[in-house]
């Protein structure tokens, strides 16, 4: 069975690349894994979160590995209480 392209290419580069990329490489794909499966935060600060009810939006604003800015907007999933109609904002 042909080896497809985009298999080709990985293994080519799997040859061809240094050990110090190799390591670059497989550092930002456990990163990519850790954003896409939500482990983002510390357990510390996920127990926090979930002691507050906490239901809103964090935002963190990182530049060359240091956190620059992070912060918060409450009630971004705010639901409606029961028997009380939605304002217009």
């Amino acid at each position: 069975m042909p080896q497809s392209y985009n298999s080709y290419l990985q293994e080519r580069f799997r040859h061809d690349c240094s050990p110090i990329l190799r390591e670059r490489r497989e550092e930002l794909r456990e990163f990519r894994r850790k954003v896409r499966s939500a482990e983002v935060l510390s357990a510390a600060i996920e127990r926090l979160l979930r002691t507050l009810h906490f239901s809103g939006k964090l935002s963190v604003v990182v530049q060359n590995g240091t956190v620059l800015k992070s912060g918060y907007e409450e009630g971004y999933f705010r639901q409606q209480e029961p028997g009380i109609a939605a304002s217009p904002e």
